[in-house]
């Protein structure tokens, strides 16, 4: 039998050949096959082979874990592991997760499967897995000390529950969660409807919002970083080595966020108005939804909003926090503009020719210079789009809307070709007469333009 890397070597469909394959092979073998992905892009979705059928999730820079049948039983395979993910090109970290990635590989199911989960712990020290908003018997909700020992290193735990209701879910861990989830340990549990008919999409994404505080040059997280971040990700990727959210026209589409951070992250998406359709607590109800352009995420929570794709282009989506959408973000770098720093860069550049005085005018020049970086890490503001530099980074991608696009096709169709008389244009004639207000002496009536004392009662000292 092939081993696991052999398998996803095939390429981007290497994790659902293991499903069809090799896993029917092993069936009722013992443990089932590990799946492992060691690659940053975003897999096609694996689409179901047997059972209730269902539109599979794309996980943005991630993947699905396939499964096996054993009796009637959905059986799944995750290695808590150290991995080495690449955030964008330039930077890779070294980090804990699932399966060789972080985030980990998503789970699919049907509402009403019976699942059984084995969970087999590489990390160097013991782990647990909690299933974040799953319905479940007490033992088997994985919280450390509380309803379950922890798995030791090298051990295998086995979890297995029905699953009653459909929605977006969560896995993490519940011990020494700081420092777990801090080094990445997370990934989505998707439990589709059991009917096909109920909330059908076309296009179905997931995003995982989590954050890494990794100082430029090094490769490993500061676990006790609180709220100081430098790293904003979605799935554990940063802009520009984000893919975008490819649609046709005409599509329906969905996209679920969790939010697996220290703080919210309000999800702003350009070009559409969109109704919210899905929280942790399950679908919401049409005449409960609300429309939305931004939507924000609580920490630990989930929410899930559709969109009908009618309108063609490239529209960003990204935190509405500034800094999320910048990489290698340092916080204490003073603050330059209206600063004159042509006497100083003379003579910094006595003892270094090289020198580039920047900040004086704002940061946008950071995005066209080329300045050397420590090595493992990536500028602060990145990424080129057809009209020039995009000054962005952590937190940010686009939904691309095309015609045509096949269904399953998930691959990045190039910068849209704005129509002509659709772009904003650079105006080359006269400009128009600012209207201003006539002068008026200070303190002037608004009307009448009559002088009116300060004070109204001034030379009128001791009255009341």
């Amino acid at each position: 039998m092939m081993n696991r890397r052999q398998l996803l070597g095939a390429g981007a469909g290497g994790a659902a050949l293991l499903s069809t394959t090799a896993w029917a092979q092993t069936s009722n073998m013992g443990l089932p096959e590990a799946a492992l992905m060691d690659g940053p892009a975003t897999q096609p979705p694996a689409a179901p082979a047997s059972g209730v059928p269902y539109n599979p999730v794309v996980t943005l820079n991630g993947w699905t874990l396939p499964f096996r049948m054993n009796n009637g039983v959905k059986e799944f395979h995750l290695v808590a592991e150290p991995v080495e993910r690449e955030l964008a090109e330039g930077m890779t970290a070294y980090l804990w997760g699932y399966n060789g990635q972080s985030i980990g590989p998503t789970i699919e199911a049907v509402e009403g499967d019976r699942v059984r989960i084995f969970v087999t712990n590489r990390l160097p020290e013991h782990t647990t897995v909690h299933w974040h908003g799953l319905i479940l018997p007490s033992g088997m909700d994985g919280v450390g000390g509380l309803s379950q020992p922890g798995i030791p290193p090298g051990k295998t735990f086995v979890y297995e529950f029905d699953l009653v209701k459909s929605g977006t879910f969560m896995y993490h861990p519940h011990a020494d969660e700081m420092v777990q989830m801090a080094m990445g340990m997370m990934g989505f549990f998707i439990v589709h409807p059991k009917d096909p008919a109920f909330m059908p999409v076309d296009r179905d994404f997931l995003i995982m919002l989590n954050a890494f505080d990794i100082d430029p040059g090094s490769y490993v997280p500061k676990v006790m970083t609180m709220t100081d971040f430098n790293l904003w990700t979605w799935n554990s990727r940063i802009f520009p080595s984000i893919d975008p959210l490819v649609v046709s026209k005409n599509d329906r589409v969905r996209v679920r966020v969790g939010n697996l951070t220290m703080t919210n992250h309000p999800i702003h998406m350009h070009g559409y108005d969109f109704e919210v359709t899905c929280t942790d607590g399950g679908w919401v109800r049409p005449e409960a939804r609300w429309p939305e352009v931004t939507i924000d995420i609580p920490v630990g929570a989930m929410r899930a909003y559709e969109f009908d794709a009618v309108h063609l282009g490239d529209w960003a989506i990204h935190c509405h926090k500034s800094h999320h959408t910048m990489n290698a973000m340092g916080h204490d770098v003073p603050t330059f503009i209206g600063a004159d720093k042509r006497a100083l860069t003379r003579k910094i550049r006595l003892v270094q020719p090289e020198y580039m005085p920047m900040g004086s005018t704002g940061m946008a020049e950071m995005a066209e210079m080329s300045m050397p970086l420590p090595d493992n890490t990536v500028p602060m503001m990145a990424g080129w789009g057809p009209h020039g530099p995009l000054e962005m980074g952590g937190m940010f991608s686009v939904v691309k809307v095309r015609e045509g696009i096949s269904a399953g096709d998930y691959s990045d169709p190039g910068w849209y070709e704005n129509p002509p008389g659709t772009q904003a244009w650079e105006w080359t004639g006269d400009l128009p007469e600012a209207s201003r207000a006539a002068a008026s002496p200070v303190g002037a009536d608004p009307v009448s333009g009559t002088a009116q004392p300060e004070n109204p009662h001034a030379g009128h000292a001791g009255h009341n």
